[in-house]
């Protein structure tokens, strides 16, 4: 049963210029320390960030307004065979049990400018 279906469209050039303007203060508020490593190893960390910035949003307009949660509460990782996968972590890993989520699908993609992301919640 789908409990909550969520997208997001960044566009990739805004998210380096957030970077470049807040630097770590931003990287660190929104991104966790494995996300973190992962985009700065790519040629263009940018079009990373943004896509996972994208899922992060995505999944909280899954969620509807239920719950504020910080943005580190999400992770984007990869799977063993590359996989985007989404790790929830606690005041959302609390929600997701209180409500019985069960799984959070994920897609993303990149396209010179932008980056999106959908996110599926099935109970």
């Amino acid at each position: 049963m789908i409990y909550g279906i969520g997208i997001d469209l960044v566009r990739i050039e805004r998210m380096k210029d957030v970077v470049e303007r807040w630097g770590k203060k931003f990287i660190q508020r929104v991104f966790t320390k494995n996300e973190i490593s992962y985009c700065y190893e790519k040629k263009n960390p940018y079009l990373s960030l943004a896509v996972r910035f994208a899922a992060k949003e995505a999944l909280i307009k899954a969620i509807g307004s239920e719950v504020v949660v910080p943005l580190t509460d999400i992770e984007v990782i990869s799977s063993e065979n590359g996989k985007p996968v989404i790790k929830v972590n606690g005041k959302l890993k609390k929600f997701f049990d209180k409500k019985a989520i069960k799984q959070a699908s994920i897609s993303l993609s990149h396209e010179k400018d932008y980056g999106i992301a959908c996110v599926v919640l099935e109970k």
